[in-house]
């Protein structure tokens, strides 16, 4: 299966105030490496960045630019633990495994915050992220998740209502929420560039414009292009939801979901600070949820919806803006100067997929819309199974890679199908 790709960024906010990066040759040739790593996002870039501070020879492969898919579009929200929680873990895993994620489930953001301050990366980290309920049965859904997150140690939680809310974010659109003071929020795009170049300071490889056509497996994994090979000794799949008739192994239990995204024009730090006074970045509680976070220069950056299957609606901008208006109607007037889609990968179980292919190729995938933390985390797992520390990693490629019922010709129906539902009973707040 062939896929065509831009040559560039998607037109997002972010890449309008990307950081300088160079962009990268194209695979030209033979390399040899210790470890070739497919895809050059959170994940990719994230487990070379850790194999290379422990010396090993790094080649990255990237299918277009660095940060090209999903880590450069997505809401920029660090949001703790998993798509699926703890509680939701230790009913179908049992009470070991509940355990074993559950004491990883706050490590990704340690990890972001520890590259951010080791290698000096510019990408706007701030403090905060906020849950917000729409109706009662979501606001006593926060109280057990405070509850459930202190089980595993984590303090940094608080629940708000009445005026307590109205401090952190003016909508009437919601009855309480729950702010986390150890999430955060910040500029993604800058946040992989940054890594990228701390990769190479170490002697890393970054090769753009290379997607890989067909992975050759043995002792060394023959990775190629259409402009050559790298042949290394293990690989690396991290490509997510743009890794495509590559490796079937790892492709046929997830499936793509685009999500959109715009910003608006500057709202001035005075109207920007009356919708959200001190700045957290906000999540609401629905099934099909909205997410939404001021950015540096004081827009509006509001994001919401799936598309099941990756296809990206016709009009961005006419399927997020009223989500916006109807959150903070007094935005009538606001234009909007940025809309974009992405695709992120999204498994039955909305747990992420790790695991090892013939030996010596590893993949990390499937963080069904978590992927900020989780991929740091990935990668550093990654890491630690390459060097005879796989208990981490092993504890998720332990969880099972569950089919989406219908096959590749349903699972796109059935889940829009379940969406309505679970959208239905949010509005009814069943």
């Amino acid at each position: 299966m062939s896929v065509s790709f831009d040559r560039g960024h998607a037109a997002s906010w972010y890449a309008a105030t990307a950081n300088p990066a160079p962009e990268r040759p194209a695979l030209d040739g033979e390399i040899t490496c210790d470890v070739c790593v497919v895809g050059g996002g959170f994940t990719g870039i994230s487990a070379a960045l850790h194999l290379a501070e422990r010396g090993l020879s790094v080649v990255v492969l990237e299918a277009v630019r660095v940060g090209y898919g999903a880590s450069g579009r997505n809401g920029g929200q660090i949001v703790n633990s998993y798509s699926r929680d703890m509680d939701v873990i230790e009913a179908k895993y049992g009470a070991e495994t509940a355990r074993a994620l559950g004491d990883m489930a706050f490590e990704g953001n340690r990890i972001i915050r520890e590259r951010v301050a080791r290698y000096g990366i510019d990408c706007d980290l701030a403090d905060g992220n906020l849950f917000a309920a729409c109706n009662a049965r979501q606001l006593a859904g926060l109280r057990e998740h405070q509850a459930l997150w202190e089980r595993y140690g984590y303090r940094e939680l608080e629940l708000l209502e009445g005026e307590a809310l109205k401090r952190e974010v003016n909508s009437e659109r919601y009855v309480g929420a729950l702010v986390d003071h150890g999430g955060g929020h910040l500029h993604p795009l800058n946040l992989v560039l940054g890594q990228a170049a701390a990769l190479e300071s170490l002697g890393g490889r970054i090769l753009e414009h290379s997607p890989v056509t067909a992975v050759e497996h043995g002792e060394p994994v023959t990775v190629r292009t259409a402009g050559g090979c790298v042949r290394a000794e293990r690989v690396v799949m991290a490509g997510n939801a743009y890794l495509r008739g590559v490796l079937p192994e790892i492709e046929g239990r997830s499936m793509p979901c685009g999500t959109q995204i715009i910003t608006t024009e500057p709202l001035g730090e005075a109207r920007a600070r009356e919708l959200i006074p001190n700045g957290l970045a906000v999540e609401d509680c629905n099934y099909l949820l909205d997410y939404y976070r001021l950015t540096r220069d004081n827009r509006l950056l509001y994001g919401g919806g799936v598309n099941y299957g990756g296809d990206d609606p016709a009009d961005i901008e006419g399927v997020i803006r009223p989500k916006m208006l109807r959150t903070f109607p007094s935005l009538a007037d606001v234009k909007v100067e940025y809309a974009w889609s992405g695709t992120f990968l999204m498994t039955l179980s909305r747990l992420p997929q790790f695991g090892v292919v013939n030996g010596n190729v590893y993949y990390a995938q499937g963080y069904s819309g978590h992927g900020v933390t989780c991929t740091h985390l990935a990668g550093k797992l990654i890491a630690e199974v390459m060097h005879g520390q796989g208990e981490r990693f092993d504890a998720f490629a332990g969880l099972p890679h569950l089919p989406f019922p219908g096959g590749r010709l349903l699972r796109v129906p059935l889940s829009a199908l379940g969406a309505w539902y679970y959208s239905t009973r949010d509005r009814l707040g069943l």
